[in-house]
């Protein structure tokens, strides 16, 4: 697990193995190309990332039967072995993440951006399970979603 005050160090480039899947049909939704650039901007390791926007339908039976939670929720990042390269599914859940846009009053490729940065760190072990994870995850994403262009997904609108 990566420790406080850890930096984000851009070393030679890593090799991303990247698929999306679209299991809903929306003409809002972000290209793969933009996908695949978010993830990039993230990545600390090579990775095989399989990337799946969902209806709310399956994100509720992923979070409920993964998690022990029965909602849906933006994001779900799965992590598989311990190896590398690493390999992982991260789902995005549209209807709440368009949601979750208007409420927070942000543009929705803004919040795209950020919950992929957000998945891909999980991915990488970054967590936010007390305060001073958090701290270091949520700085992470906000440097990363700054060179992506876009505003920090942490300061209050």
């Amino acid at each position: 697990m990566p420790r406080a005050g850890r930096k984000l160090v851009r070393n030679p480039p890593r090799l991303l193995t990247f698929s999306v899947q679209y299991a809903i049909a929306n003409d809002s939704l972000p290209s793969r190309q933009r996908f695949r650039s978010w993830a990039r901007a993230a990545l600390l390791t090579d990775a095989q990332v399989t990337l799946r926007v969902v209806g709310g339908r399956e994100a509720r039976a992923l979070n409920r039967d993964f998690r022990g939670k029965d909602h849906a929720t933006n994001v779900l990042t799965f992590a598989y072995a311990d190896i590398e390269p690493l390999s992982g599914d991260i789902v995005l859940c549209a209807p709440v993440i368009a949601r979750q846009a208007r409420e927070q009053r942000k543009p929705i490729e803004a919040h795209y951006a950020h919950l992929v940065v957000h998945g891909m760190l999980h991915l990488q072990g970054y967590d936010h399970e007390n305060k001073n994870d958090a701290r270091v995850m949520e700085t992470l994403e906000a440097e990363i979603v700054a060179k992506l262009g876009y505003a920090d997904p942490y300061e209050v609108r």
